[in-house]
């Protein structure tokens, strides 16, 4: 079999994975929940590509995302449930539906307009989702009508945090000043010194959290994505100790070689360092 352009070829290529006898044992034992953590482990392949600007590793990425969901639309075939095709197919009626503006006689295109919209073609969604669960005698979704519901829990938490506050943002519920944003992640840090000192690990373990998630808000307030600033951080992080293990390599000797003073000196000469690819 050989590479193709074309869509049909990769699902011939999972279709003959799948099949049981001749396919390939290890994708035969696969299922949703199994292939689940790889889907997302992809995902986050890709924005790392994007991050490093490495539009040859995004080519490459985004063909292992694509194949995560053939994975997915090749199982749920096997299931008589649906296949890509249909992936396809609602996917598309998606965009068509919320893109009105594009697509339909609603000529409203500032940002505000669309916005507004789309929220409304949403809950006319999500309403219809809910006729459909009642209709084939399924139990509605818990909490079904919530402020918060469609934040899926399995998103990254900092991403998560950031998902809900914007839900109860439009609906008033959120600081009006991002100085009282401030504020309060001074009262989180007050707070886990507290139970540090009361020697309560698991009480201050949830003051930990109160403390990221009012960190999600601040960076919501300043347009910041979160996740993307970690990504940031924990790359400065990784150059930056590289450049200690390189001025410590020079001599012979390694990390667990050095004391702490001397450690933070060579951090402090790394940040006046020029960055890698600068």
């Amino acid at each position: 079999m050989t590479p193709s352009r074309d869509i049909s070829r990769l699902l011939d290529i999972m279709a003959a994975l799948r099949t049981p006898g001749t396919g390939c044992p290890w994708d035969l034992e696969q299922d949703f929940a199994s292939i689940a953590p790889y889907t997302i482990e992809e995902a986050y392949e890709v924005a790392d590509a994007i991050q490093r600007g490495d539009l040859d590793d995004l080519c490459d990425e985004l063909g292992d995302l694509l194949l995560q969901v053939v994975f997915h639309a090749r199982m749920a075939q096997e299931q008589g449930a649906f296949d890509f095709g249909d992936v396809v197919a609602a996917v598309t009626a998606k965009m068509i539906r919320r893109h009105p503006h594009v697509f339909g006689d609603v000529r409203g295109r500032d940002v505000a307009a669309v916005n507004a919209a789309w929220d409304e073609i949403k809950a006319g969604e999500k309403a219809a989702k809910a006729e459909r669960r009642r209709r084939h005698g399924l139990p509605p979704e818990p909490e079904a009508g919530r402020v918060l519901d469609g934040v899926a829990s399995g998103a990254p938490a900092l991403t998560r945090a950031v998902k809900l506050q914007t839900k109860a943002a439009k609906v008033g519920f959120d600081w009006p000043q991002t100085q009282l944003v401030l504020d309060k992640i001074r009262e989180e840090i007050d707070e886990v010194e507290v139970e540090i000192a009361a020697g309560d690990r698991a009480a201050a373990a949830g003051e930990v959290g109160d403390l990221l998630f009012a960190m999600a808000n601040l960076a919501r307030h300043l347009g910041v994505d979160p996740e993307a600033a970690l990504r940031g951080t924990n790359q400065k992080f990784v150059d930056r100790f590289g450049f200690i293990e390189d001025r410590l390599a020079e001599q012979g000797r390694a990390p667990a070689d050095a004391g702490l003073d001397e450690m933070e000196a060579l951090w402090q000469a790394a940040k006046k360092a020029p960055s890698p690819g600068s």
